[in-house]
């Protein structure tokens, strides 16, 4: 759609970390903005990379932060995957390195779970690797099977600073192999389509709203959204200067994104007899 601006926009998708919350505390204009969306009717998804937990799981951690968001309006990598995967194979089978969101994902499509000869390899995060585990993939996937990870992110935060995350986890299993997963999450536009088809919305009204260039942005480019990048997370302008493109707009939080509540005198304005 040419010229397409924000009034053009009818349908949002958004990040979750960096853009509605950050270490478990809303960002000004989280609540304001999810309440805005749920009294205009206006059809959203909140997305994250994030497979560990299940779309039950990310909505009550969000309520403990103040902020609602209904199941149904949760997306992650794992249900991106398991969408994937239906499509692949109906009823396929799978060996899972991954906690209860990829694994109650992938039950709820009709994939069974298997250590001997599965259709695929899939790896997401968790919160232990087991090289038991790990040595039974790379075996599997040299024998035959297909390998499937849910995201690329090479490592996650704690409270004593970085750890291995899945694309560590991906990396050594390639090492290993030879084979490089295909990887549904973000940045690959796929995970933005996918989200599109579950609540009927079409890339040419659709917005994307993320704190990261390198799988927000481009992703969301790449998928026709109208892109937005909040300074919430961990991007600033300076390091948006070192892609070579830019999001469509670049605001310094959701709360840019909330209408104004009406003035006082517009409320008590008697209305006209007609």
């Amino acid at each position: 759609m040419p010229n397409r601006t924000r009034a053009d926009i009818e349908c949002w998708l958004t990040d979750m970390d960096g853009v509605l919350v950050h270490e478990e505390q809303p960002l000004p204009g989280a609540k304001e903005l999810l309440e805005q969306w749920r009294d205009d009717g206006t059809e959203y998804l909140v997305l994250t990379n994030n497979s560990i937990f299940t779309p039950r799981d990310l909505a009550a951690r969000l309520k403990a932060s103040g902020l609602s968001v209904p199941e149904e309006r949760l997306w992650t990598s794992a249900l991106a995957t398991a969408d994937f995967l239906h499509d692949q194979m109906p009823g396929g089978s799978a060996y899972v390195i991954g906690e209860a969101g990829l694994i109650t994902a992938l039950h709820e499509i009709g994939f069974t779970m298997r250590e001997t000869d599965p259709d695929f390899v899939v790896v997401g995060e968790t919160r232990s690797y087991s090289f038991e585990a790990i040595t039974k993939a790379i075996r599997l996937i040299a024998g035959g099977a297909r390998f499937i990870s849910t995201n690329p992110d090479a490592t996650g935060p704690s409270a004593n600073g970085i750890l291995p995350a899945t694309g560590a986890i991906n990396a050594l299993i390639t090492k290993a192999t030879g084979r490089v997963p295909y990887i549904v999450g973000k940045p690959n536009p796929m995970m933005f389509r996918s989200a599109l088809n579950k609540i009927g919305a079409h890339s040419e009204t659709t917005g994307m709203i993320g704190d990261r260039m390198d799988t927000d942005i481009i992703a969301g480019m790449e998928a026709g959204l109208h892109t937005v990048l909040v300074m919430t997370g961990i991007s600033d302008p300076s390091l948006v200067e070192t892609y070579p493109f830019r999001p469509d707009e670049m605001l310094q939080g959701v709360f840019e994104l909330v209408d104004p509540a009406p003035a006082e005198s517009e409320l008590d304005e008697p209305r006209a007899d007609v």
